[in-house]
């Protein structure tokens, strides 16, 4: 059959509300509830990392599988200067049938699903989408994606425009938003099973992912090992100084500020924070390998301690 009009668009949106908004990954299980026509219609591929269904001229998704912790992640390093993501060719063979699929799609302007793996047992991916095709690197034997909104795709821009200091500010700032930030969030929640690494609140809805060493550094990288999963009031109390984690070799102590443990409030503050304070941490991911880097942890804590002298003074 041909490719069903419609049915990207249909898809991307199904898969935008089943993660809500990107916020959730989801097992191959629950990729396979999507229908078409009240059918059952397959978006990702049992196997292989380019999936064109039967019929279909151009790729309709593409996964990228997940590498444990100490190994480099696909995604990872793998944004241009230019603040687009490069895509590696199945194999070396411009001709081959998964390489021709990812090139008809450029060049019918169509989007893309991206599945990425962020581990557990079933695997469970992150949903990137749309994201569109812009360039061919035939050296490098790659393609270039753009993780744009349909309405801000606008393919005249990538040819000879993409250099545009403007533009290249807008595609990186895009490209954290819509892959690095949901990615990042999904594999740090895994690793900590959705609890809150200080007080083991079970809810996702209530968790984020918070970085050690603010992203805005040069040390504040999208990976696990700067990351810890925290409710939303201990999240804001560690990036706000409120909170800091005194590193230990096992698990590290949760320290309150003075001002703090003076202060007399309700049973939020009481509770919520000042009887936490020389506590260890109430969760870590079991795996060594997951939890947090002790170098950030270190430039962290320092931060906190400068904030508490300033304020003691």
């Amino acid at each position: 059959m041909a490719e069903p009009e419609g049915l990207r668009h249909a898809a991307i949106a199904w898969l935008e509300q089943r993660t809500f908004d990107r916020q959730i990954p989801l097992s191959r299980d629950e990729i396979a509830d999507f229908e078409w026509n009240g059918q059952p219609f397959r978006l990702i591929p049992s196997q292989q990392g380019i999936w064109k269904p039967r019929g279909f001229e151009a790729t309709l998704s593409i996964v990228t599988t997940y590498r444990s912790p100490g190994q480099k992640r696909p995604y990872e390093d793998e944004v241009g200067t230019d603040g687009l993501i490069r895509y590696k060719w199945r194999g070396d063979d411009p001709h081959h049938p998964e390489n021709v699929g990812l090139r008809r799609a450029m060049q019918l302007r169509k989007p893309i699903i991206w599945f990425i793996g962020i581990g557990g047992k079933p695997p469970e991916y992150q949903v990137v989408a749309p994201v569109y095709l812009v360039r061919e690197e035939p050296e490098q034997q790659q393609f270039v994606m753009a993780p744009l909104a349909e309405e801000d795709f606008a393919v005249e821009e990538f040819d000879e425009g993409f250099a545009v200091p403007a533009l290249k500010r807008y595609l990186m700032r895009e490209t954290k938003v819509r892959l690095h930030q949901p990615v990042f969030r999904s594999t740090v929640l895994m690793a900590y099973e959705n609890h809150c690494a200080v007080c083991n609140l079970a809810h996702p809805e209530l968790l984020d992912a918070a970085h050690i060493v603010d992203d805005s550094h040069e040390m504040g990288t999208p990976t696990i090992g700067n990351g810890m999963a925290l409710c939303k009031i201990h999240h804001a109390a560690f990036d706000r100084r409120f909170l800091g984690l005194r590193p230990t070799l096992e698990r590290p102590i949760v320290e309150i500020r003075q001002d703090l443990l003076d202060e007399v409030d309700g049973p939020m503050l009481r509770h919520g924070l000042q009887d936490l304070h020389g506590k260890p941490l109430m969760m870590l991911p079991k795996a060594r390998a997951n939890r947090p880097d002790h170098d950030k942890l270190v430039w962290a804590y320092d931060r906190f301690r400068t904030a508490t002298a300033a304020d003691v003074a």
